[in-house]
């Protein structure tokens, strides 16, 4: 049993990073400043797992607005070095979440899910009493729109990991109903991605070429239950991500491999999925991730084995035809080497990028002021030395 869950841990660490070798997982970051209380950041910031470096990084984004003699004004987006970051962690970082209230930054690893505190000029600070909170193997978590609670979408067991979070110390316990397991009836089971629905009510887990798994969720009392099953009908194709719109009737996938691209659901009562007939739309080669604007009128796509995010016009659903996707003009966009998670700014001013072949590790875009939905780059930078392995980015809101 150990050893089937040791190699459950390592195909999806390698799966994630995409990278021949990885370090070990001792030891975790000590206290810094010796943080109590949450934070609450002020800030506009993005934090970066960098799997190859074993380091969190953090930057800054700020806009920086010129006129010239002529007397034309221009804006340009800019990413700028927070105090203290990038930080060794002592850990392999496999997934971030901030809390809705930007006082917390939650990192999981292979073997842990580690709390800081987001201080107000974005610096990062871990409790007191150490960062390490639980002993989970966490690929991706989601915390609820309420900010009461922390979903991990377990790499070593097919189940959901539920705490509830201290509102004032962030601390970690787990909840009444936890975990929330599940089977995956066909495919081959590798957890990527969870995501909670903007009306806190369903919880949806990604499982590779094991399909998807619908969760109804209580706000209330933290439990989830197992309520629908979405199979991707093909083992060589995989669901990797997801974006929901803002009312909880649509959900995006990220699908790659045979009959890879964009794929719309509608959103039923419990969960229930139904594709669009025209699903799924095109993308580029290995879609593994997806991020709406802050209008709810694009959306984007983050290829991982071309490089590239593709951009598309949503065009609502009328009563003679469904919602459809558009490609943009320009799409898809050229970003860095295995580009797999996307970010929006909390201005909804930029798209940011994070590749873990670098190239560069992560790209700022801004959106065009003449093109409807045009990504224009603004800026990139390196997150760590070189390969940092920038996997995951998580911003705040």
């Amino acid at each position: 049993m150990e050893r089937t869950k040791s190699l459950r841990r390592w195909a999806v660490l390698c799966a994630a990073l995409m990278l021949p070798v990885l370090v070990g997982c001792s030891g975790f970051f000590p206290p810094i400043n010796n943080g109590g209380g949450g934070g609450t950041a002020t800030g506009d910031y993005v934090y970066v797992a960098n799997g190859s470096r074993s380091s969190i990084g953090g930057l800054s984004i700020s806009t920086t607005t010129t006129t010239s003699t002529a007397g034309v004004t221009t804006n340009t987006g800019k990413l700028s070095s927070i105090s203290g970051l990038p930080f060794a962690a002592g850990y392999v970082p496999q997934s971030m979440v901030v809390t809705p209230n930007n006082a917390f930054l939650y990192v999981g690893g292979t073997s842990t899910i580690s709390l800081y505190i987001i201080n107000a000029n974005g610096t990062l600070s871990a409790p007191s009493t150490g960062a390490q909170q639980v002993v989970v193997f966490a690929p991706s978590m989601a915390v609820s729109p309420d900010g009461q609670w922390l979903i991990a979408l377990d790499g070593t067991t097919q189940q959901l990991d539920i705490f509830q979070i201290n509102s004032s110390t962030g601390a970690l316990t787990a909840a009444a109903g936890s975990p929330a397991t599940y089977t995956v009836p066909s495919g081959t089971w590798i957890p990527t991605s969870v995501k909670v629905s903007p009306n806190g009510q369903l919880i949806f887990a990604a499982l590779g070429t094991g399909g998807d798994r619908v969760f109804t969720f209580n706000t209330t009392t933290g439990l989830a239950v197992s309520n629908a099953y979405l199979p991707t009908g093909n083992t060589q194709t995989s669901d990797n991500g997801y974006a929901i719109d803002s009312t909880s009737s649509y959900l995006y996938i990220a699908r790659s491999g045979v009959g890879g691209g964009v794929a719309v659901y509608t959103i039923g009562n419990g969960g229930a999925l139904v594709a669009l007939t025209a699903s799924p739309f095109a993308a580029g080669s290995g879609t593994y991730s997806l991020v709406l604007d802050s209008t709810g009128t694009y959306v984007y796509a983050a290829n991982r084995l071309d490089g590239t995010i593709s951009g598309y016009t949503i065009v609502p659903a009328t009563a003679s035809a469904q919602l459809s996707l558009t490609p943009l003009k320009g799409s898809p966009f050229a970003s860095g080497i295995s580009v797999q998670s996307l970010g929006l700014d909390n201005t909804g001013k930029y798209l940011l990028a994070a590749a873990v072949g670098g190239s560069p590790d992560l790209t700022m875009y801004s959106f065009d002021i003449t093109v409807p939905g045009q990504l224009d780059p603004a800026t990139s930078i390196a997150t760590d030395a070189d390969p940092a392995g920038a996997s995951t980015i998580a911003l705040t809101h």
